[in-house]
């Protein structure tokens, strides 16, 4: 557990203001160290706690453990009921100053429902196993720490922090835009956003998230004139439905590629008839090898850096699919339930630069940025178009969303050091 760097102590002019922020800052950090089996005995607590998307009550209840560690520290914290969206709620923690205000996001909720069989928290040296223990309790935990370092150290006092902490982030409400509002005039609202979802490390690096790719999903339906296939290819019959399919798929293969950009077919199905389910994760469909296609059916993701390559793409795919071959038709619908990206602007690119500064500050080492094509969507994309926004400020691990996820205990010491440092700095200014 690395202190503040030793040139602090070697400097012979320091002004009195100087001098107080480098106390407060070497408070910061021997305090999380401290405090370091408290967190991690909270961390377990949270992660012992249910809180599957769905299971509303258990999102409600982990909240109520952050509600009792945040509202000691002189937060006003409030609930946002989501029961109309069919999801639980969100949790929203407000500490007024003067400074500005920085914005704290994570999620109460997991990918593991009640009826998951990996439920509990399991501790071998410095690394643990739960679920959540990543994703994304431990980067709440950090929250946490930090706040706590930061009210040890006199820095809480004056910053304006908003913490707001999603009930639905593996599998958000419907519609959209009502269970994402509250944290988009958030955003609106604050100075500067920092997201608190998994650092990104490699081979023993840690980097930076200064964007993320967006997330949203397809439907293309196909349709074509059925009967003997003797016909087809012919001028009354022509090529059926899954020809058709198979020619915007194989099209968007060749034609689509470009840097930042990924476009998967999740699941297709095609005959006479094909359906899908409500939900878009089930098909159906029957055939015979003699008859023509009538139907077909995919469903798929699209992932974009920028709101101006989601366009472009979007529509590029949108022209692939007017050409039909003949007697077809196809038919492409793009869902309004995605993560819009969090673009790697100036903006984001700066805030990682204080936090490197910080990091030279604190003898940790500095942190690139990571390869956004590696990074899943989150509830930063929300913010980003409004507030500059860094990512990955909660604990290392991995696993996630997968039996056996895991993370890295000693790394919420660094994260919570790095984060109480960043957040007074942005705050209060410095």
């Amino acid at each position: 557990m690395r202190l503040l760097m030793s040139a602090i102590a070697s400097l012979t002019l320091v002004t009195p203001v100087l001098a107080q922020t480098l106390e407060a800052e070497r408070t910061i950090v021997s305090t999380v160290v401290a405090e370091h089996d408290r967190h991690i005995a909270l961390l377990e607590r949270m992660v012992n706690q249910n809180s599957g998307t769905l299971n509303a009550d258990g999102v409600r209840a982990t909240a109520e453990i952050v509600r009792a560690e945040l509202e000691p520290l002189g937060f006003d914290v409030r609930w946002i009921d989501m029961s109309q969206t069919g999801r639980a709620g969100h949790l929203v923690a407000t500490h007024d100053g003067s400074g500005k205000n920085v914005l704290l996001i994570g999620h109460l909720d997991t990918v593991f429902e009640p009826d998951s069989p990996f439920q509990t928290f399991v501790r071998d040296g410095s690394r643990a196993t739960g679920p959540g223990v990543g994703d994304d309790k431990g980067g709440v935990v950090v929250i946490i720490a930090a706040l706590r370092a930061m009210q040890a150290a006199g820095t809480l006092e004056g910053s304006n922090i908003t913490v707001f902490l999603t009930g639905d982030e593996e599998r958000p409400g419907a519609p959209l835009e009502v269970a994402r509002w509250d944290l988009i005039e958030a955003g609106r609202a604050a100075d500067y956003a920092l997201e608190f979802e998994n650092l990104a490390t490699e081979n023993g690096a840690e980097f930076g998230t200064i964007a993320r790719r967006s997330s949203s999903s397809w439907t293309l339906t196909t349709g074509g004139r059925t009967g003997h296939s003797s016909g087809v290819f012919n001028d009354t019959l022509g090529y059926g439905a899954i020809y058709e399919m198979a020619r915007i798929l194989d099209t968007f293969r060749r034609e689509l590629p470009e840097p930042n950009l990924t476009y998967n077919v999740g699941v297709i199905a095609g005959g006479t008839p094909a359906g899908i389910d409500a939900h878009g994760f089930r098909v159906e469909a029957s055939g015979k090898t003699n008859i023509v296609a009538e139907t077909a059916i995919a469903r798929g993701d699209l992932r974009t850096l920028t709101p101006e390559q989601d366009a472009r793409v979007r529509a590029r795919m949108t022209g692939i699919v007017t050409q039909n071959l003949p007697r077809t038709r196809a038919e492409l619908v793009f869902a309004d339930d995605g993560y819009p990206p969090m673009a790697p602007t100036a903006g984001n690119i700066a805030l990682l630069g204080r936090l490197n500064q910080v990091n030279r500050d604190l003898g940790l080492s500095e942190m690139a940025p990571f390869d956004p094509a590696r990074r899943g969507a989150a509830d930063s994309g929300f913010v980003a178009a409004d507030v500059d926004t860094l990512g990955g400020l909660g604990v290392a691990g991995g696993g996630a969303h997968a039996e056996g996820e895991w993370a890295d205990l000693d790394s919420l010491v660094r994260q919570a050091q790095r984060a109480a440092v960043l957040i007074g700095r942005l705050s209060l200014g410095d």
